[in-house]
């Protein structure tokens, strides 16, 4: 997938733990991980809202686009 979630930057930068991080966000440890393992197929506005007002940053901080793998076509 072209968007990648880079959830483990901001956190080690504020010193937050990933339990901590889901309690202030609101989502279970479980739903983070998704996120953070690049599992998920969607995320909520109300979600990237809530992770960048928790970890004072903007979506760009956490949020990225790759280029897709062109080799084959």
């Amino acid at each position: 997938m072209p968007i990648v979630v880079d959830i483990d930057v901001m956190p080690a930068r504020r010193e937050m733990s990933v339990g901590e991080l889901s309690d202030r966000v609101g989502i279970t440890p479980a739903n983070l991980a998704v996120l953070k393992n690049g599992r998920a197929k969607a995320v909520r506005f109300a979600t990237l809202a809530a992770l960048c007002e928790v970890l004072k940053c903007q979506p760009g901080d956490l949020l990225r686009r790759e280029a897709e793998d062109t080799a084959g076509e």
